[in-house]
């Protein structure tokens, strides 16, 4: 059983019982299909590489939910919430089809992976395609494990309906989120600070896609769930909810950040990669409402080019840096990580919650991976 500190509140104690969760369901998950087909084993083994390390942050924060209320941890609750890492798994591996993203965790996509299989064995079709079909199925296989991991945790019945409005909120918002995500990505920035919405037009598409693909099924409704799980009162789901999408939205425009600064060797992905995708973010916000003419310019030449070299990804930080953008971001960073704590203040939680969901607010806005 996890043994949880609020002064290490996701350190390896709870990332290893998680480990241990997830490990311990994919195996008999694997013999599942190995009765199936023993061609299936491909997809159980990606399954397995996907799901393994990670920050384990959804776990972490559905865990301390629970706490944070008086609950006490057991192996079923570390189950249920370790369910949350094969949903998170399945939007990773669904996103990286969408973003065309050639790695993940430092090894090959696994669109990438399955093209790969295809190109080898030399069979009929297009790789890409049996790739992406591959992906997108290992994807949904996930969803399907993941549902079924937290329904079969041992939690009792009554818990399990406490916490199924959050579970379905949470699925429903993701899904939504991505699509506003992969709808904002169609649009010309340039375009839209440039109409009649202007910047602040551009900022509230990109808050909204944050809010919901990001903030929710990151931070706020793993903690929901955590708290419906030991019997949360609304007022204490409330402060969830206030600590939670700021909190949600500081993570993400970290995770923006170290898209393009970030040290390849700790994000385990290119940090170019963000460039160039043309990925539409804050960062990339800011940069075109703030950037000079010329710069801006520039910048819409290299944005969006998957041929980018490494000194033209120079030239679009360079670009970034001068406009001002990675500054706003970082304050941007530190006003919602304010509001976050704020939530906190006098909340009828735990000392140890408290203390735990404090330190885990410093780690989630302030990561360097």
């Amino acid at each position: 059983m996890v043994t949880l500190d609020a002064s290490d509140p996701a350190g390896a104690g709870l990332r290893d019982a998680v480990g241990d969760a997830l490990e311990a369901f994919l195996d008999a998950a694997g013999a599942t299909l190995d009765d199936i087909s023993p061609r299936l084993a491909p997809v159980w083994e990606r399954a397995r590489l996907f799901t393994r390390g990670g920050k384990r942050l959804r776990p972490a924060f559905c865990l301390w939910g629970h706490a944070a209320v008086g609950g006490e941890p057991s192996d079923a609750l570390v189950r249920a919430a370790a369910s949350l890492d094969l949903l998170h798994v399945s939007a990773l591996v669904h996103d990286d089809v969408m973003d065309a993203s050639d790695s993940r965790r430092g090894v090959p996509a696994a669109h990438r992976q399955f093209e790969a299989d295809h190109r080898e064995a030399g069979l009929r079709g297009a790789s890409e395609a049996f790739g992406v079909a591959g992906a997108i199925l290992l994807g949904d296989l996930l969803l399907v494990w993941s549902d079924e991991l937290f329904r079969s945790s041992g939690l009792d019945a009554a818990a399990l309906v406490r916490a199924e409005p959050y579970l379905q909120a949470v699925r429903t918002e993701v899904t939504a989120g991505q699509y506003l995500d992969s709808l904002a990505q169609a649009h010309d920035p340039w375009a839209i600070v440039t109409g009649p919405g202007g910047a602040g037009e551009l900022i509230d598409m990109i808050g909204r896609v944050v809010t919901y693909k990001s903030a929710c099924y990151t931070v706020q409704r793993p903690l929901n769930i955590g708290g419906a799980l030991a019997g949360a009162s609304p007022e204490q789901q409330d402060v969830f909810t206030r600590y939670g999408r700021p909190l949600g939205r500081a993570f993400q425009y970290r995770d923006d950040l170290l898209g393009v600064f970030g040290d390849e060797s700790l994000t385990g992905k290119d940090s170019g990669e963000d460039l160039r995708e043309g990925k539409l973010t804050l960062l990339l916000a800011q940069t075109v409402i703030n950037a000079s003419e010329p710069d801006a310019a520039r910048l819409a030449q290299l944005v969006g080019r998957p041929d980018l070299t490494p000194a033209q990804v120079d030239d679009a930080r360079e670009i970034i840096v001068s406009s001002g953008a990675q500054r706003l971001v970082e304050e941007e960073i530190e006003r919602e990580l304010d509001a976050a704590l704020a939530a906190l203040d006098g909340a009828p939680l735990t000392s140890d919650g408290v203390r735990a969901l404090t330190n885990l607010a410093h780690a989630a806005a302030n990561r360097a991976f």
